[in-house]
């Protein structure tokens, strides 16, 4: 089954109208044959059954951002892919052994914790549509993924800017918030592509690592429209994200850390954990619980 890839408001932006290919669902044989049932049954749980659920995984990368999307149609979308090659440990878990494409790759901005397992992800996988936020960089690994991106065959690579809307079928879209401009010499983080991902009355927010500048931005642009039932905290839990007027304008349901155990960095913050808490937010992080996953029936959300 296909979805479809599409921009609205920037034809001069825009994605081609063109399906995307959804991941490949295996068929049930006649069993006329015990051995070939057997052998079909297995195939199918390997590779992936069909659902008529959205399925939103926080994939455990350790000290990063990595989030794998897979639609009711069979299409994949994995945002950022974390620090190292955990990612290539974490995908085959959801996607089956025996798939090898992702429909679509998005790189928030270009920081190693973000884009470095992506390398890898194109060179194991392939990929049909890449998008990034267009900020110059100077490292080894965003020069290594532009590299990759640039010798996929078939890719086609966009840059995000805020009205996009990406039309993934079964009436789920993901509208870009942010970049509203261009950021190629923006800080990385502050450039980080914003993203929330609709299914019917149920949502998802997800900012990259953008701090409480952008977020109280867009709240005074979306104010009361941020509000979803999930959301990723900004830049790990940083105590520079996940402002006040944020998360009280997302009020989310289920607040998600993805960050590792142990890390350097202080993450979660304590403040952003009590923020989250204020609004009567359930806490979940992949320190404690290692991959996250969510479906929504377009209804309600639950955590698998």
């Amino acid at each position: 089954m296909n979805g479809t890839l599409m921009n609205m408001s920037l034809p001069h932006n825009s994605p081609p109208r063109l399906p995307l290919r959804g991941r490949v669902r295996p068929y049930v044989l006649i069993p006329f044959i015990i051995t070939l049932a057997l052998l079909d049954a297995w195939m199918f749980y390997l590779v992936g059954h069909p659902s008529r659920d959205l399925e939103v995984h926080f994939l455990d990368v350790g000290q990063g951002d990595a989030i794998l999307i897979e639609t009711p149609g069979g299409v994949d979308v994995l945002i950022d892919g974390g620090p190292d090659r955990s990612v290539l440990r974490a995908l085959p878990k959801k996607l089956g052994l025996f798939d090898r494409h992702i429909d679509m790759v998005i790189a928030t901005h270009p920081d190693k914790d973000h884009v470095a397992g992506l390398i890898d992800t194109l060179d194991r996988y392939h990929v049909s549509y890449f998008m990034g936020p267009g900020i110059a960089h100077d490292s080894s690994y965003a020069d290594a993924l532009t590299e990759a991106v640039e010798s996929e065959p078939g890719l086609t690579a966009f840059v995000a800017r805020r009205g996009m809307r990406i039309h993934l079928g079964e009436g789920i879209y993901a509208d870009v918030l942010f970049p509203d401009r261009d950021v190629t010499n923006v800080e990385t983080n502050e450039g980080s592509i914003t993203l929330r991902l609709t299914y019917g009355e149920t949502s998802f927010l997800m900012a990259g690592d953008v701090s409480s500048t952008i977020e109280d931005y867009l709240v005074t642009l979306d104010g009361e429209a941020l509000q979803s039932d999930v959301l990723k905290a900004s830049h790990h839990g940083s105590r520079h994200s996940t402002s006040a007027a944020w998360i009280n304008a997302v009020r989310p349901a289920v607040f998600v850390v993805s960050a590792g155990k142990g890390n350097s960095y202080g993450h979660p913050a304590p403040e952003v954990l009590e923020r989250a808490r204020s609004v009567g937010a359930e806490i979940v992080s992949t320190i404690e619980s290692g991959t996250i996953t969510f479906v929504s029936d377009g209804t309600h959300v639950e955590r698998k």
